[in-house]
């Protein structure tokens, strides 16, 4: 069997910045409550006109990544797509992608787990390195989330959280086995499904049936994000910290053995929740949410890039990639650089 290394990284964000006071103009909120709660000092949006779409972003993130890796478009064997938020509810943006990247007839599978979702398509595509079934891999994760947020009182717990953006890497075979993701894991819990979720529409609510609703109704309907915040950030805590052990574990490692941390950027406080329980101090943690907001299954990736262009990530160093989110669904990756 091949090992997988990460030959190349790349992230996009869109250029409009969106603070915590200009939240204000919409909702009853203030830069302390979100600070406070979440860490967020800004996000970035979309805007109309610019052009970007979840696709859009996957490809801008996509070209540095394939370029930073040394190769061409006519190199990727394959493309892993993770997003909760594609450009049409069908067919995927793995496939938009595949078009823009102008490479013709190469696998794109979209995946579809929303917080997790770029630790779950690394995983895949770990596999698909290892077996050697294809070469090189792109792995992308793209949101555009401010689309669909409420921007009303009613909806600022969720909707402060959120920002757009995309990023990428390039997932190569090579024959060291010392170097590239030495562990993985994935899991989940269904049972707790509706503790952050979007309900409507789906097979369960037709969209004829949300048109009826919002045509005869003024409450609030299911197409909004929902989270049970506490909830939430009471599982987040224990399954990230069981994740990134098993995989030290698997890799015959242990917490001491790691150089950085990068979570998924879901809340500041869990990331520091974590970093204390496991003794990191903090330049063994990557944290930019303050700057991006949460953006699902984007964060990783956009991340890593920012940790590896500010030389945080060194050759030889241990990096954990560790997500949690809605499903419930986790899982991290072990990488030597």
């Amino acid at each position: 069997m091949y090992n997988s290394i990460i030959k190349g990284l790349g992230k996009y964000v869109p250029e409009r910045i969106v603070t915590n006071h200009e939240l204000t103009e919409y909702m009853d909120t203030s830069d302390e409550w979100i600070r406070e709660r979440t860490g967020i000092e800004q996000r970035h949006w979309v805007q109309e006109g610019d052009g970007n779409t979840t696709a859009s972003m996957g490809y801008k993130a996509a070209k540095q990544a394939i370029e930073r890796a040394g190769l061409t478009p006519e190199d990727i064997d394959f493309i892993v797509f993770a997003t909760l938020s594609p450009d049409y509810f069908f067919p995927g943006s793995g496939v938009l992608l595949q078009d823009m990247l102008g490479v013709p007839d190469i696998g794109a599978l979209d995946v579809r787990n929303q917080c997790s979702g770029f630790i779950y398509a690394l995983n895949v595509a770990d596999k698909f390195i290892k077996t050697g079934t294809y070469k090189n891999i792109l792995v992308v994760g793209s949101e555009v989330h401010s689309e669909g947020l409420d921007l009303s009182t009613r909806g600022r717990a969720v909707s402060v959280i959120f920002g757009d953006g995309a990023g990428a890497v390039v997932l190569s075979r090579t024959d060291d086995r010392n170097k590239g993701i030495l562990a993985g894991n994935l899991h989940s819990q269904g049972k707790y499904a509706l503790e952050l979720a979007v309900k409507d529409p789906g097979s369960r609510m037709p969209v004829k049936k949300v048109v009826e609703r919002v045509n005869t109704e003024k409450d609030y309907i299911d197409y909004y994000p929902y989270m049970n915040g506490n909830f939430v950030f009471k599982n987040a805590v224990v399954r990230f910290e069981e994740a990134i052990m098993e995989a030290l574990n698997d890799a015959g490692l242990s917490k001491e053995d790691l150089d950085m941390f990068i979570p998924h950027q879901a809340n500041l406080r869990i990331s520091q929740f974590i970093q204390k329980r496991m003794g990191l101090r903090d330049d063994q943690v990557w944290n930019n949410i303050q700057k991006y907001g949460n953006t699902t299954a984007a964060s990783i990736p956009i991340a890593l890039t920012e940790a590896w262009e500010s030389g945080a990530i060194k050759e030889g160093d241990l990096v954990v990639l560790a997500a949690f989110g809605s499903g419930f669904t986790w899982g991290a990756s072990l990488i030597r650089w």
